[in-house]
């Protein structure tokens, strides 16, 4: 049964992105137990300000479809919503109830406590498999002892519907059904990412809420939980944004910096958005902080 799709801010909405010309499609597995957690709402646990859940559905946010096996709850964007039966029925009897709602060439499949998926894991999984040709029905993420890794993988759709199919031909269903039992089937091409660690107890949370904050990890994930809670999708070049706010630190005065960027946010928004925008923006701040510095520069030697 389809359920309506949520936002973050709760508003329904069905069907979400269907008939994008091109696009893959992303089914996420969110109806988990949890009892290696005591049995607490796992996707709705937070890992440098946002759930798991908001942040694998920002990882497959090109998706031309999105639809979640779980319970329904808001989220970042808006998604189909759908359940297994019965629920709890595991990971083949929720993608039985996810592919109807999908009609892309490419599935894209992904447990939702992921927390250091991204877009460029996602893009890798589905260019691996057009790349390995026709003979191929996936490309799989191992872990780092080798391990497959069936959710954090992309499949050829058909190949998925032909195997489900069959295993329910055999078994008289697919409820309880283990991955492998479908996976094993498949041909698949592999490759390694630190994209697997999942959070399956409270040392693993404790692990990546760590190394989020760790030194060369801190900013980008800040920036990344900024932009979802403001609805921002705009990529920007954060280094043109910092030596800015450097050149008004040093240049004009330490609270130029903050204040500074800020305006260059909002001339850019002014412009109609995106990189160009803030670079443009930028470009013209950062000269005018050099012509600043230098007058301070010639009024320091005529005072000398």
């Amino acid at each position: 049964m389809e359920e309506s799709g949520g936002t973050g801010s709760g508003a329904a909405h069905a069907g979400a992105g269907a008939g994008a010309a091109g696009a893959y499609a992303a089914v996420v597995l969110a109806g988990g137990a949890a009892r290696r957690l005591g049995g607490v709402d796992k996707m709705a646990l937070r890992v440098g300000g946002r759930t798991l859940l908001d942040r694998v559905l920002r990882a497959c946010r090109g998706a031309g479809q999105t639809v979640v096996v779980g319970p329904r709850r808001p989220t970042v964007r808006p998604v189909t919503w759908t359940r297994e039966a019965p629920p709890g029925g595991g990971p083949v009897a929720a993608l039985a109830a996810a592919l109807p709602f999908t009609s892309a060439g490419t599935v894209v499949l992904l447990s939702a406590d992921l927390p250091f998926l991204d877009d460029g894991t996602v893009r890798t999984l589905r260019a691996a498999l057009a790349a390995a040709g026709d003979g191929v029905d996936g490309a799989m993420l191992v872990d780092g002892t080798g391990r497959d890794q069936p959710l954090v993988a992309a499949y050829r759709s058909e190949s998925l519907r032909r195997g489900l199919a069959l295993l329910a031909v055999e078994y008289g269903g697919v409820a309880g059904l283990p991955l492998r039992l479908l996976t094993g089937e498949l041909t698949l091409v592999r490759s390694a990412s630190g994209a697997t660690f999942d959070c399956d107890t409270w040392e693993d949370l404790a692990t990546a809420r760590d190394r989020i904050r760790e030194h060369g990890h801190v900013l980008d994930e800040w920036l990344a939980a900024v932009k979802e809670e403001l609805g921002l999708d705009t990529e920007v070049d954060t280094r043109v944004l910092l030596d800015l706010a450097r050149d008004a630190a040093h240049g004009v005065a330490r609270p130029a910096a903050p204040l500074t960027t800020f305006l260059v946010g909002y001339a850019a928004g002014r412009a109609g958005g995106g990189p160009e925008a803030v670079a443009e923006a930028a470009h013209k701040v950062t000269a005018l902080t050099e012509r600043w510095a230098e007058e301070a520069a010639e009024e320091g030697r005529s005072g000398t």
